[in-house]
């Protein structure tokens, strides 16, 4: 079926699953900080507006209050937060690049391609929406393990991690049309508590070894077994 001869409102869904893949991307190869983190904010912008597109076409009240707190959470909130590490730590020049950034991004093609062809048993039990959409989600999310393993920096691992979690939840609100709103606090509530845990890590981190590049870390083990 051809993307024009979808309903509106699933054109809408997929075009917003194909931001928020696109996002994930430029954020696993840009090698600034400063952009990466505006980047996520997009990135939840596009998942609160799907939550309230779902909203609407479901006829789910609950699920506006979700869009909004992840709005507020993901697109402010957590930027926000990370953009204060940035001001404090003065990082505002501060570079993660890949060492092969080609490769990173021709791996992350690969990716997609493989959680296509993963979500093809499915494929015939789900609609076509859904299984773009599954495969995409999917790919977010490896794509966000790809950028917690490949970045050297504590703020482009965390925003990875967050990256990863939109791909969950866009997966949640767009195949399942929305949680219970229980879930959806809990989930909320989890994601506030990490990004204040993160903050008070990035603290910790710059105080101990005077630098957020955590392989550091590593080097720092490695001559205390020396």
């Amino acid at each position: 079926m051809f993307f024009s001869q979808l309903a509106l409102y699933e054109q809408a869904i997929l075009a917003l699953a194909a931001v928020v893949l696109l996002l994930t991307f430029l954020m696993l190869v840009h090698p600034r900080i400063l952009s990466v983190i505006k980047l996520f904010a997009w990135q939840g912008l596009a998942v609160a507006a799907t939550t309230a597109l779902v909203a609407y076409d479901a006829n789910a009240p609950h699920l506006y209050i979700s869009a909004l707190l992840t709005l507020l959470l993901k697109a402010f909130f957590i930027p926000w937060l990370l953009l204060r590490m940035v001001d404090r730590f003065d990082l505002h020049q501060e570079l993660d690049s890949l060492s092969h950034p080609v490769l990173v991004l021709f791996g992350g093609i690969i990716l997609v391609v493989f959680c296509y062809h993963t979500t093809l048993p499915v494929a015939a039990q789900l609609t076509a929406i859904t299984h773009n959409v599954v495969a995409i989600c999917m790919s977010v999310v490896l794509l966000g393990m790809v950028m917690l393993i490949s970045r050297r920096k504590a703020v482009t691992q965390v925003v990875g991690f967050m990256a990863l979690e939109n791909g969950l939840f866009f997966a949640a609100v767009a195949v399942t049309e929305g949680m219970p709103m229980v879930v959806e606090l809990g989930v909320a509530f989890d994601v506030l508590v990490a990004a204040i845990i993160f903050g008070i890590f990035f603290l910790h981190l710059r105080q101990s070894i005077d630098s957020l590049d955590t392989s550091r870390l590593s080097r720092l083990s490695e001559r205390e077994r020396d």
